[in-house]
């Protein structure tokens, strides 16, 4: 990407989303700016650390602000203020974080399992930026048996990711899209003792690890994770995967889209092990935000928590 003139420059959308990859990939892999740093692209697109007045933001890298080069437009405001946390990560040196997208009256899906159209085109392609965002996107057994997703970021500008399937009995069909496409290096997380000594399921890679009662800790799948050099993990699904995360406080944010329709009975979204008191409600940190006609509540968890 070619410098632009001071008197013409505009930071644009598609500028906007680049700087943030760039961010995004350098402090991921170890390099993350310190103080009060102007912040562009060299030629390549990767990031540039230039001085305050000439970056094309400045980032205040302890208090996790950016300031902008003149008058920025609402969506690249907005997009800044969205993804900054998840490029920056949190205390944490493996960052996790989740998505769902529930209905009004917290369901996932129908009580069929049809989900298309719970939230809107807009989250949609939020997903894909925050799979853009991550080293690996992970997903439950239920949701590849149900969706047969291919977890790719084919609605905006980015590399996939790592795709990680946990299924712990190991009994998802090697036929789903995510095992057989190529589109990008698949993991397959079960229980060691189902592997039997199994090496692949169609192109992914098996990667047992021991259970407990034939449960997978999501500590313990991201300390395996974390052991193969990945640095953010994005929870993007199902319910059951989501709910399990949190409920073991393995994540760093949650992020929740609540989309304008009410299903009815069907598959919830958050189920948390119920609680005596609301005082040993969890609290965290919330932003709100708007995708078209869907608000997302964006969730920072505090580590110890």
């Amino acid at each position: 990407m070619q410098p632009v003139p001071e008197g013409t420059f505009v930071l644009d959308e598609a500028r906007a989303w680049s700087l943030l990859r760039a961010l995004s990939r350098t402090v991921r892999a170890r390099r993350r700016p310190l103080g009060r740093v102007g912040l562009s692209l060299d030629a390549s697109g990767g990031l540039r650390e230039v001085a305050p007045e000439a970056g094309w933001v400045v980032l205040d890298a302890e208090r996790r602000e950016v300031a902008f080069r003149g008058h920025p437009s609402f969506e690249v405001a907005e997009l800044f203020d969205l993804y900054l946390p998840i490029c920056l990560g949190g205390a944490r040196a493996c960052f996790t974080f989740a998505h769902l997208g529930q209905s009004l009256d917290g369901q996932i899906a129908t009580a069929s399992g049809a989900s298309r159209y719970v939230t809107g085109p807009e989250n949609l392609r939020h997903m894909h930026r925050l799979r853009a965002l991550s080293d690996a996107v992970l997903v439950g057994a239920s949701t590849v048996e149900r969706d047969d997703p291919q977890l790719t970021t084919r609605l905006v500008p980015g590399d996939n990711a790592l795709r990680v399937v946990v299924d712990p009995r190991l009994r998802l069909s090697p036929n789903h899209r995510v095992f057989q496409d190529g589109a990008a290096p698949t993991l397959v997380v079960c229980a060691a003792s189902a592997a039997r000594g199994a090496r692949r399921l169609g192109e992914a890679e098996i990667v047992p690890i021991e259970d407990a009662n034939g449960e997978l800790s999501p500590r313990a799948i991201v300390g395996a994770l974390e052991s193969r050099g990945v640095a953010w993990v994005f929870v993007e699904g199902g319910g059951i995967t989501v709910s399990r995360f949190l409920a073991a406080r393995a994540l760093d944010r949650v992020q929740v889209t609540i989309g304008s329709v009410f299903v009815g009975s069907g598959r919830a979204g958050i189920v948390l092990p119920a609680i005596d008191d609301l005082g040993q409600a969890l609290r965290p940190k919330t932003r709100r935000f708007l995708l078209g006609d869907d608000v997302l509540f964006d969730c920072e968890l505090r580590p110890e928590a």
